[in-house]
This record gives C-alpha cells, structure tokens and sequence, in this order.
C-alpha cells in the first residue's frame, strides 16, 4: 500500500458510517438497499459512502442480476500499519536534503578553518559537531587516551568534555579501564 493509498484509506475510516458499513460487509456481501436499512440510512447516503470506500480500495462491487453488490476487500486489511510506516516516504528525498542542509548549516556556524569555535549547547547540534569530529578515527583501530587527546585537541582544546560526549553519544567506545579507545560502527 502506498502513502497516497494509506491516506485516502484513513481518511475513509475516519467516518462512523463508512466504519459501520465496512463492519456490515465483513459479516456479509450486501446492496446498497439493504445496507441502508440495516444502518438506518438513506440509500442515496450509503451510495455516497460506498463511492469514497470504493476510490480508496476498501470494497469492491459486482454486478448480480438487478443489484450492485459490494464486498470487503479483506486484502487491503491485511496490511500492517507498522508495514505502512515502514515504507519509504513520497517525502524522503525533500527529508534527506532538509537534514543535509540544516547538518551544513550548523557545521558552518561552528566550525572555521576546521577547528570548533565553542561545542553547541544544544544536543542535536552537538551532535552533528561530534560525527564531524569521529571522522578523524579510523574504524577498526585502536587508540590510546593520548592519541584521542591529540586528534579532537585539533579540533577544540576542551578535548576531555568532547571525549567524553564522544563516548557518551556512541560515537566512540571506551575499553573497561578507560585505556582505549575505538571508533564506533553506527548501522
């Protein structure tokens, strides 16, 4: 189901009576005539729903003889919400390109010919100032408290407090005894 689809389905059942008539057709398949008697609508309001269920996928219809008779489409509801969420928004790319500008943003703002002008109060800021920073460690390798202390004194001379956030935000890890150092692999 795609995002446009999930929108028009939540929309459909967010409406008593199109919630009501859904219920009706997973009991049984029914006409327009006798859904409205057995809600106690008009037939000409239950033709309004069913068109609105009908445009977003919740029911199908089929001729039989003289009447029109819809059913529900049990497939459409078989689909998880949390599948739903899953999916790749129509939105991700402007999301992605929003991230990458406001991440530049905040680099330009707190960094100048490559060394941290003072470390963001803010923690998302912080944050981003921080993956910057981890990039100087190589993956795979380790570090001594020294050889952390020289690389992020590069960047900002309060290497201790980075060091620390460093740890903290699982940019880096930390052996037991405080001796090591490794960069961390964030999938």
């Amino acid at each position: 189901m795609t995002e446009a689809e999930a929108i028009s389905l939540f929309k459909c059942l967010a409406d008593k009576s199109r919630l009501q008539i859904l219920k009706s057709l997973a009991v049984e398949d029914m006409y327009v005539e006798r859904l409205a008697e057995r809600l106690g609508l008009t037939a000409s309001t239950v033709s309004f729903h069913l068109k609105k269920l009908s445009d977003a996928g919740a029911v199908t219809a089929c001729k039989d003889q003289y009447y029109m008779m819809y059913s529900l489409n049990k497939e459409m509801f078989q689909t998880s919400i949390l599948d739903i969420l899953k999916q790749e928004s129509d939105e991700a790319q402007q999301q992605a390109q929003r991230d990458a500008d406001y991440q530049k943003r905040v680099i330009d703002a707190f960094f100048e010919y490559g060394r941290l002008k003072s470390i963001p109060a803010q923690r998302k800021k912080e944050r981003i100032v921080l993956e910057v920073i981890a990039e100087a460690f190589d993956f795979d390798r380790m570090y001594s408290e020294r050889e952390v202390n020289i690389i992020i004194a590069d960047f900002h001379d309060d290497f201790c407090t980075i060091r620390r956030d460093m740890v903290g935000e699982g940019l880096l890890g930390r052996s037991g005894n405080g001796m090591e150092y490794w960069r961390m692999k964030n999938d």
